[in-house]
């Protein structure tokens, strides 16, 4: 095959065009590779650089010495350095390179009329999604949306992406979860159906990461490079991209260089208030839920016992008594948990004791969830279908996720694991459907932190920027 041929070019800068890869990860033939290689299509980059007695990884961008080991190499028949900060994404050696795509780019396709989606947007939303609009028109470099759980974030991008779709730009939406991809992807696809989406995450049955419109995990923007016109950060708040310094170092490469980025949250960090607050990050802020009912405030509820009740698996009779007497009993349960062993050791006593008081109809109608869960998507699916009645779960559910008619327990809500934001994050599972806009939220604890007075607080401010007392 002539590398030089114009069809195959093209062709290869699809598949390529705005990606950083290994070897490994292209699939053409040696001899193939090394002529375009030679011919300038490819550049090589040093997978592993040293400057001023340190260490880098080109692709994540880890500095940190204790991140980095030695390993035989078969190739070179010596020791070498390797990532070990990215090497889920494919391990990065010091004696190999990564490559770029430096051929012709491809045109994106413009459309006439891409988003068939016929909602509407209430007056605040369609404030929102007109400075998001405004934004990608000007190619502004940054924007924050600030909105509160359940104010309807995604309707509100419709609009900016359709200009965007219409001015043939690339566009990536990216967020840390793969809950959140899997649960985007069929409404992103029904809104946009003329247009390829492809979802990429760990596990995900689509690789190729060639579409127009990409929805993807943070830690999959390790393999691109200078790929996206726009560039969408979900929940930059959250874990791990918060706190994980590789994730906006490939989050920052992936975006053209003059590309527009739209930021959501509904809990910004001290970080993004500081910049709001000098003026350093321009912003749009939505105060209230897109049915207009106020936030569900949560309840603290002391519990002495708690402690020893959680080491035992047993739940607090605090919570026997509330789910006794709870205003909805038909509403189905999210119980958050600070640890694993907690959500798969609880569920067998929750069981027994619910079906002693009658609460309970069959034993599957609990289960519990985590992140290292292989079925977590097919018990999250069933407990949206409402297969479940209560489901025990990490905090791996608390943002990202919706479900129609909800309320919200957390069992030890002073664990260090439930800070402020995932505190107000959980808050914000109840009362997201205008059928059933008020969920209770209960937080279970032996002491009270300054995480739950703040989130609560954080709650309460919300709503009455939202003209609720």
């Amino acid at each position: 095959m002539n590398p030089a041929n114009t069809e195959t070019i093209d062709m290869h800068a699809m598949q390529f065009a705005g990606k950083l890869l290994l070897r490994s990860e292209i699939p053409l033939d040696d001899d193939l590779f090394q002529q375009l290689v030679s011919s300038g299509y490819f550049k090589p980059f040093p997978a592993i650089t040293r400057k001023f007695f340190q260490h880098q990884c080109t692709r994540c961008g880890n500095q940190d010495s204790s991140l980095f080991a030695k390993i035989p190499c078969s190739t070179c028949k010596k020791e070498h350095l390797y990532c070990r900060k990215c090497i889920e994404m494919g391990r990065v050696m010091e004696c190999e390179a990564l490559y770029q795509w430096t051929g012709p780019v491809p045109d994106w396709q413009t459309f006439e009329n891409p988003c068939s989606w016929g909602g509407q947007l209430t007056d605040r939303q369609q404030l929102a999604a007109d400075r998001i609009v405004q934004a990608i028109e000007r190619k502004e470099k940054e924007l924050l949306v600030w909105a509160v759980c359940g104010a309807g974030k995604t309707e509100m991008l419709f609009p900016g992406i359709t200009e965007a779709l219409k001015l043939g730009k690339r566009i990536c939406l990216a967020t840390p979860r793969a809950d959140v991809v899997r649960e985007l992807l069929p409404r992103f696809r029904e809104a946009f159906g003329n247009v390829t989406i492809q979802g990429l995450y760990g596990g995900s049955e689509e690789k190729a990461g060639t579409a127009q419109m990409i929805l993807a995990t943070t830690h999959q923007l390790l393999r691109f490079q200078h790929a996206f016109d726009v560039q969408i950060i979900d929940e930059i708040d959250a874990f791990p991209f918060h706190a994980d310094p590789s994730l906006p170092f490939a989050a920052s490469r992936a975006r053209n260089p003059d590309s527009t980025t739209i930021y959501l949250t509904a809990t910004p960090r001290k970080k993004q208030r500081m910049q709001i607050a000098s003026k350093k990050l321009e912003h749009i802020f939505v105060p209230t839920r897109f049915h207009g009912r106020p936030l569900p405030v949560p309840k603290l509820r002391m519990c002495f016992s708690l402690k020893k009740d959680l080491t035992n698996y047993v739940p607090p009779k605090v919570f026997i008594r509330w789910i006794q007497s709870r205003v909805n009993p038909k509403r189905q349960l999210l119980l958050f948990v600070p640890t694993i062993e907690l959500a798969e050791k609880m569920r067998r006593e929750l069981t027994k004791r619910l079906r002693d008081l009658g609460l309970l109809d069959e034993e599957k109608a609990i289960t519990s969830v985590h992140a290292s869960d292989p079925d977590r998507a097919e018990k999250v699916q069933q407990f949206r279908q409402k297969a479940i009645f209560m489901l025990l779960t990490t905090t791996i559910l608390e943002r990202g996720v919706t479900f129609p008619s909800v309320d919200v327990v957390v069992f030890d809500a002073g664990h260090v694991v439930f800070d402020e934001a995932a505190l107000v994050q959980i808050a914000g599972r109840a009362g997201r459907s205008p059928d059933d806009p008020a969920g209770e939220v209960l937080f279970l604890h032996d002491g009270k932190t300054d995480a739950m007075v703040e989130a609560v607080k954080s709650i309460v401010a919300m709503n009455r920027r939202g003209g609720f007392r």
